[in-house]
């Protein structure tokens, strides 16, 4: 069975491939090449394909190697889609498998902590319009209970001066009744002795007509 391939050649880190038509049993290094179709240089990105025998050996039956095809597709030779060419080992897919396991445990470990953060904040941002309202109501009452106070001092002075008044014209009343009831009691002390004066007089009078009356 033919198949069409890239045969390796150049120096040592400067590849340079040639394209070939071998027998698949046959490897490009014994030399045992059925046609040679053109080259392709990875470093300069050159290439150079006779279509027309690529298209004659594709329609005599001659596989394509998935380097080859994913060549010719990228150039437009060929129209499909690009094979999966890369063989991985048992031991590379466990490891990519654990790494793969590994990346989505972290990844949901980030997604748990960005939700943590994201209530975290959404709490902060209910907390503090609570905390406002809060200190609004506290500021609120504070300032209620200090009219409060203000209005009963106010009360209290305002009744104080009243009571004052009232104690001083009972004070001036007190000392006018005082002064009357002094004035009136004078005045009574001055009529007894006036009486007196006259109880006096009137009996010096009667003791002298008696006297005369016995020198009579």
């Amino acid at each position: 069975m033919l198949k069409i391939r890239l045969f390796r050649t150049g120096r040592k880190k400067q590849p340079f491939y040639k394209i070939v038509v071998t027998n698949k049993n046959n490897p490009p290094s014994s030399g045992r090449l059925v046609d040679d179709l053109g080259f392709y240089n990875p470093i300069t990105k050159e290439y150079r394909v006779n279509e027309e025998s690529l298209k004659g050996w594709i329609e005599k039956g001659a596989q394509i190697s998935d380097t080859a095809y994913n060549l010719f597709v990228e150039k437009g030779l060929i129209k499909g889609e690009k094979r999966n060419n890369v063989s991985i080992t048992q031991k590379r897919k466990t490891k990519i498998e654990e790494r793969k396991a590994k990346e989505k445990e972290e990844s949901a470990k980030e997604d748990v902590e960005e939700k943590k953060e994201a209530k975290g904040e959404k709490e902060e941002e209910t907390s503090q319009p609570v905390d406002e309202t809060q200190d609004r109501q506290v500021q609120g009452a504070e300032e209620k209970e200090e009219a409060k106070g203000k209005a009963e001092d106010d009360s209290a002075e305002k009744e104080g001066v009243k009571e004052e008044e009232p104690q001083e014209e009972d004070k001036e009343k007190a000392q006018d009744s005082e002064k009357e009831t002094k004035g009136e009691k004078e005045e009574e002390k001055k009529e007894k002795t006036e009486e007196k004066k006259e109880k006096e007089s009137g009996k010096e009078e009667s003791s002298q007509e008696k006297e005369e009356d016995k020198k009579e």
